[in-house]
C-alpha cells in the first residue's frame, strides 16, 4: 500500500510538474546566468562525454516527442536560428522542473517511512530526473556555442551599428 501511495504521488506530481514548467514565463530564464550556466568543473558540457550522453539521450523519452503540440521541436532543421533562444530556455525550465522534482519525491520518505521509502525515492532521482538534469547540462553549452557562432555571423554580415544580442 505505501508502494502505491508513493507511485502515485510521483505520477501525479510528474504530471502537475510538466504542466508548471509550460506555464512558467520562459523569459525567466537564462542559460548564461546561475545556476544554469556551466559550473567549471563540466568543462562546458565537456564532463558530460565521459558518460556518452551523445549515446543515450535519444533513447529517453523526450516530452517534444511525446507531446508535440505542447513542446517547441528541438531540432536544428529549418530556421532554427530563430528558436535557439527559446531552446536554450527550454533547457533551462527542463532542468528546473526536474531538478525541483527530486526534492518534491523526498515526500515519499513520510508516505513510505524506512528503507523502502528511501529506495523509492533513490530510484525516482536515478531514473526519471537525473538523466535528464544531464542531458540539458550537456545540451545547452553547446547550443551556446552555436547561438554565439550565429550572431558572430549575423554580425559580419551586418553593417556597421548594427549587431545582434549574443
Amino acid at each position: 500500500m505505501k508502494f502505491w501511495k508513493c507511485f502515485w504521488f510521483l505520477i501525479i506530481t510528474g504530471v502537475i510538474s510538466f504542466f508548471v514548467g509550460r506555464l512558467l514565463p520562459k523569459k525567466w530564464f537564462r542559460a548564461d546566468l546561475f545556476p544554469y550556466r556551466s559550473f567549471r568543473f563540466e568543462q562546458d558540457g565537456r564532463i558530460y562525454d565521459k558518460l556518452k550522453v551523445r549515446k543515450w539521450q535519444s533513447k529517453l523519452p523526450d516530452m517534444s516527442k511525446i507531446l508535440p503540440f505542447m513542446m517547441p521541436a528541438k531540432n536544428l532543421s529549418g530556421d532554427y536560428k530563430k528558436r535557439l533562444p527559446r531552446m536554450l530556455q527550454e533547457t533551462c525550465v527542463a532542468e528546473l522542473i526536474h531538478t525541483l522534482n527530486c526534492f518534491v519525491g523526498l515526500y515519499c520518505l513520510k508516505l513510505y517511512p524506512g528503507v523502502g521509502g528511501v529506495i523509492i525515492w533513490l530510484l525516482y532521482i536515478t531514473l526519471f530526473n537525473l538523466p535528464f538534469i544531464i542531458i540539458q547540462r550537456y545540451n545547452r553549452p553547446r547550443l551556446m556555442r552555436l547561438a554565439k557562432r550565429v550572431c558572430q555571423n549575423e554580425n559580419t554580415e551586418r553593417s556597421a551599428g548594427e549587431t545582434c544580442e549574443c
